[in-house]
């Protein structure tokens, strides 16, 4: 038990750490770790390994860079579902995939993500939770690539708000 006590302190010093050098050298870090589940060692690593928002002339190239999109080997009609193409920085991928875990998970906030995520594991399938999980994935990196190069604060339920009619627009569908 003491083992594990100490063991537990550290971690938390080094959390706090990681937390004290994001904020003092990285503050763009900030803007990413307002999504559920990006925390401070997350958003520091995707910036740590992205280096430059700009070199990316699209946020979905992000997806592709950090190999979270399905292989393809498609061949006249032949087009099977391969996995992911596992390229780029194999830990940054981890900690999106556990990021992604975090939002389709039971404590996970309601948010757009989590809403499409759970739509898409719905579908069934062999390994439908698996495929959702990558999939919301690729979309975090995507989003924090958008959110780091805009500079734009996120909002969880932004698409939800899209999609509402208006009040204007209810009243009109009503009468």
């Amino acid at each position: 038990m003491d083992t594990i006590a100490s063991l537990t302190q550290r971690i938390r010093a080094y959390d706090r750490l990681i937390q004290q050098i994001a904020d003092a050298h990285y503050p763009e870090t900030r803007l990413l770790r307002n999504v559920p589940g990006v925390g401070s060692l997350t958003s520091l690593g995707y910036i740590l390994t992205l280096e430059d928002p700009r070199r990316f002339r699209t946020s979905r190239e992000v997806g592709a860079c950090l190999g979270l999109v399905p292989r393809s080997d498609q061949s006249g009609d032949h087009d099977p579902q391969l996995h992911i193409t596992k390229t780029g920085d194999a830990y940054l991928r981890r900690l999106l995939v556990q990021s992604a875990q975090y939002i389709l998970g039971p404590f996970g906030p309601d948010c757009d993500l989590r809403r499409w995520g759970l739509k898409l594991a719905e579908r069934g399938g062999k390994a439908a939770k698996k495929r959702a999980i990558v999939a919301v994935a690729r979309k975090i990196a995507i989003l924090l690539h958008h959110l780091w190069k805009n500079g734009e604060v996120y909002d969880p339920l932004y698409r939800s708000r899209l999609l509402q009619p208006s009040a204007k627009e209810a009243a009109i569908a009503t009468a």
